[in-house]
């Protein structure tokens, strides 16, 4: 399992690189700082779905460091 599936490897406040759902296909990732955590389970397949401080929601591919 990669660091960016497990939910206890993000926090607030975190940098990351996100998947947005609209960028799915191409894989294209945005780049921000975590406000929020919405996935509620452990884990995810895809990567843990965050809202960041900009509003964009998306799954985590990166958290850099």
């Amino acid at each position: 399992m990669d660091q960016h599936q497990k939910r206890s490897n993000i926090k607030p406040g975190n940098i990351v690189s996100i998947v947005l759902k609209r960028d799915q296909k191409s894989g294209k990732l945005t780049k921000g700082k975590v406000k929020q955590i919405l996935t509620n389970s452990p884990t995810h397949p895809h990567g843990i779905k965050v809202r960041l401080v900009d509003g964009k929601v998306g799954r985590v591919q990166i958290i850099h460091k």
